[in-house]
């Protein structure tokens, strides 16, 4: 544990808690010094981390960490209390609507509407988005993700599958710079859940998003992710390629080492580190 400790506390007077960019003009996502507080609680506490066009970056952690409240700020839902997010060079304080014009958003837990079919739902989302050649654009989204057999289904007695791929397929209609996924695959099969993480990295490595990715299951993390950021109580611990973390910090897998900084108390010098 102290090994581990003294290695969390080098990362941060390295890195000063921020994420060194090569190239910024390839950053879909920057946030600086993100803090959000309310009366009896830190959520996030000054994290600063970026995401770069075609890689997928893993945020970590348990619940309760401030993983949804991350993402809830990065898409305008939350304000934060403290601290900076730029999406695609725009900053989101200053010219909210242009930002998030360039983001979009999956989660199982925010479903589409049930009683519109697949098809009505696309041509919905694409008149809020206000996506020009909508006809076209909703057709090649229909075959993109194998969706042209249901089509005229409706969404609300779809398998979560099929209803994974639909709202993926809504949240690259804008064919947003920045796509955030919340648990993309947390309710479905291992053959479905393998199904969207191939969709998913093939969105990324084909095209020219960026994408910030939570989830508890490490497989998937180390399938997908090129980077990751380990969050606990609010503060980035540990950031790297998962491939890699475990042997570094001396645990045989990624799971493990998410469970042994899950219940790691933080010691003062990481806590207040950068």
């Amino acid at each position: 544990m102290n090994a581990l400790r003294d290695t969390r506390a080098r990362h941060f007077r390295q890195t000063d808690g921020c994420v060194p960019l090569a190239d910024e003009s390839d950053v879909v996502l920057s946030v600086t010094e993100l803090y959000k507080h309310y009366p009896a609680l830190v959520a996030v506490d000054r994290i600063s981390f970026a995401v770069r066009r075609r890689e997928v970056v893993g945020l970590l952690g348990p619940n309760g960490a401030g993983k949804t409240t991350t993402i809830n700020m990065v898409l305008g839902v939350l304000s934060p209390t403290a601290g900076r997010i730029q999406i695609a060079g725009i900053d989101l304080q200053r010219e909210r609507s242009r930002a998030l014009a360039a983001a979009n958003f999956s989660a199982v837990y925010a479903t589409l509407p049930g009683n519109l079919t697949v098809e009505q739902n696309l041509r919905f989302f694409g008149l809020v988005y206000g996506i020009p050649r909508l006809g076209e654009r909703v057709r090649t989204l229909l075959e993109q993700f194998d969706l042209m057999s249901l089509r005229n289904a409706k969404c609300g007695v779809l398998s979560s599958g099929e209803q994974t791929r639909v709202a993926l397929a809504k949240a690259v209609l804008n064919r947003p710079q920045l796509l955030l996924l919340d648990e993309p695959t947390a309710s479905l099969d291992p053959a479905a859940a393998q199904t969207i993480r191939e969709r998913i990295r093939a969105l990324a490595s084909e095209g020219d998003c960026g994408i910030l990715w939570t989830s508890h299951n490490m497989y998937e993390v180390e399938a997908v992710c090129d980077r990751v950021l380990f969050l606990s109580r609010g503060r980035i611990l540990l950031e790297g390629d998962p491939r890699q973390l475990p042997a570094q910090h001396g645990a045989a897998t990624l799971e493990e080492l998410f469970i042994r900084l899950a219940r790691e108390p933080l010691a003062d010098p990481v806590e207040h580190a950068g």
